[in-house]
């Protein structure tokens, strides 16, 4: 079965009391049981029952076995964001004394986790170039707790090579972890590649149309115990769990997801070769343009469609900002992936907290301009982005 009809069809654990074919929104916090042993059970996870909603409900519950059947994982955990997944990740994974071996190239809120948050609970971070394996090699130690990176970076749009970072993970006998939020998990397999742990933030591709938050841990049930961990310390030590009217929310944004990514991915690519021609535009980098330089790596791991973002370089910052000022038609917004085609520059917003030293380690630059591209007909999207420079 495709994974557009497993989206749709994806079996209810229970049949519905009044035969309802879409998952009814348990907008409840605590579960009836029918004696004291049941209830025990539950608590005692003897029973898959729910007890208590910010462990389990089965709104939520739904949405997970949506996302399981698609990807084929050992267990699906839905948050309330996904920077909540990530850090609930390195919460299971890390103790006092251990390292996570990452890139300087990553989401800023992602990076400030890794490298000042994680301090406080004695985690440090050792930064490499991910996409040299000899340096992977030689910076892992025998405190590393993973390897940690972005299938495709946010926003310098760098590809690694996911099975050759695998290999070296596995030897050292630590996970992998993929943070997949770029390209939807509908159009590859990363457990294929020696991913242990996907990681995403819902928020973008799924809510459909920027609805909601959320974040999803895919686990490939590779590295041993995790899942349970997550249920039965971190959820229930952090109460980070998605909420049922989100879960519902992100149940109909995965139905359509195949719909919105076909229009938005050729949209992206489309946009992407024609702003090559606007004079004013210095550099325009996109993995899906086969000159670019990690095009075959992203084909290969991705498959044919390289996303819905972008970035496009013009000559100095202030350039950067008249242009964004003139806009009418895109958005001025920090979002991925909406329904609407959404600007923002980054250097001086998502990334305007950090050094300049910092930012340039990190190699963002001032000229550049992050796109995120929507739904709305490529040709209007580029006449906006044109007469912005007049």
């Amino acid at each position: 079965m495709k994974n557009q009809t497993k989206a749709i069809h994806t079996p209810f654990a229970r049949k519905d009391p009044f035969g309802a074919i879409s998952m009814p929104v348990y907008n409840t916090v605590a579960y009836e049981f029918d004696d004291a042993q049941e209830m025990s059970d539950a608590f005692c996870y003897r029973k898959l029952s729910p007890d208590y909603s910010r462990a389990e409900n089965p709104t939520v519950d739904y949405f997970e076995d949506k996302v399981k059947a698609i990807t084929g994982a050992h267990d699906v955990i839905a948050l309330n964001s996904g920077m909540a997944a990530i850090s609930n990740i390195f919460l299971a994974l890390t103790a006092i004394g251990k390292n996570i071996v990452s890139s300087r190239h990553m989401f800023g809120n992602t990076y400030a986790l890794i490298n000042g948050s994680m301090k406080r609970f004695g985690v440090t971070a050792k930064l490499c170039d991910l996409t040299n394996l000899d340096e992977v090699e030689q910076t892992i130690d025998e405190n590393s707790c993973c390897i940690f990176l972005e299938t495709l970076t946010n926003p310098q749009l760098e590809v690694a090579d996911l099975h050759g970072l695998a290999e070296i993970a596995h030897r050292h006998h630590i996970p992998l972890i993929a943070d997949s939020t770029m390209i939807p998990f509908t159009e590859n397999h990363l457990k294929d590649l020696g991913v242990d742990i996907e990681v995403l933030s819902s928020t973008k591709y799924i809510s459909g149309g920027a609805t909601s938050l959320g974040g999803l841990i895919i686990d490939y049930g590779t590295v041993k115990d995790f899942n349970l961990v997550i249920r039965r310390e971190m959820l229930l030590s952090f109460g980070a769990y998605m909420t049922p009217q989100v879960a519902y929310m992100q149940t109909m944004g995965l139905e359509n997801l195949n719909a919105r990514y076909r229009l938005q991915s050729s949209n992206a690519l489309e946009l992407a070769k024609r702003l090559r021609e606007v004079p004013q535009i210095k550099r325009v980098n996109y993995v899906g343009l086969e000159d670019n330089p990690y095009h075959e790596l992203a084909v290969k791991q991705f498959g044919p469609t390289a996303g819905c973002m972008l970035t496009i370089d013009l000559e100095s910052k202030e350039a950067c900002y008249r242009w964004l000022n003139n806009l009418k038609l895109v958005r001025r917004a920090t979002n991925l992936f909406d329904n609407k085609t959404l600007a923002i520059h980054t250097a001086s917003t998502i990334f305007g907290g950090f050094s300049d030293e910092l930012r340039r380690s990190m190699d963002l630059r001032d000229t550049t301009i992050r796109l995120s591209v929507g739904l709305e007909d490529v040709d209007d999207i580029l006449a906006d982005m044109k007469q912005a420079f007049e």
